[in-house]
């Protein structure tokens, strides 16, 4: 490329008058020459291309909480019949073994009358505690719980250490309107 020859001084007066005026008064001649003066911006970046979203699973849903007023109902009955809280809500550490063995008896019967009165219970087993047994493979472990040295497959040998219950029958109240099933017992204010 040649070098140009720079223009002199009275010429670059002149010219200078002369395109002050012309870019006063001529908004297209004041464009071009603004062009050509400022350096051309380069072109803006692309935005970077976006990596496609990962299908968003939905958020798993909470289970729905489970209906507990069965057991609080169950547990009111203990409190009723038994006196069940009050009776693991003391503290009997400070009261001697005589006391305690009768406040045990009356809980037992209270509670047992409860069990009773609304509840089927049947052993899980039919042997005895101390038969031997043989489980098969497939046994339920919700009603077989191996204890000891569990070690390989079944089929297992052991001895029934405790028969286990099942519940094969439910009766209990029907609440009443208004009924709140985490209140076991009320409070009681004598007048």
């Amino acid at each position: 490329m040649s070098e140009e020859t720079p223009l002199p001084l009275a010429t670059r007066l002149w010219f200078a008058w002369a395109c002050l005026v012309r870019i006063l008064f001529d908004g297209q001649f004041a464009a071009r020459v603004f062009k050509a003066a400022v350096p051309a911006l380069p072109p803006p970046e692309p935005e970077p291309a976006k990596l496609p979203e990962k299908a968003k699973k939905p958020a798993p849903e909470k289970p729905a909480e489970p209906d507990l007023s069965p057991a609080l109902s169950l547990l009111a009955l203990l409190q009723r019949e038994g006196r069940l809280v009050d009776f693991l809500e003391q503290d009997i550490a400070t009261f001697p073994d005589a006391e305690i063995g009768a406040a045990v008896r009356v809980v037992h019967e209270g509670c047992r009358k409860a069990l009773h009165d609304h509840l089927t219970i049947v052993p899980v087993r039919s042997e005895e505690e101390g038969h031997k047994v043989t489980l098969e493979a497939g046994f339920s472990p919700a009603e077989v719980k191996l204890t000891g040295n569990v070690q390989g497959k079944p089929p297992y040998r052991g001895t029934i250490q405790h028969r286990g219950w099942r519940v094969t029958e439910l009766r209990l109240p029907t609440p009443t309107a208004g009924h709140d099933p985490k209140i076991l017992a009320p409070a009681e204010v004598e007048l």
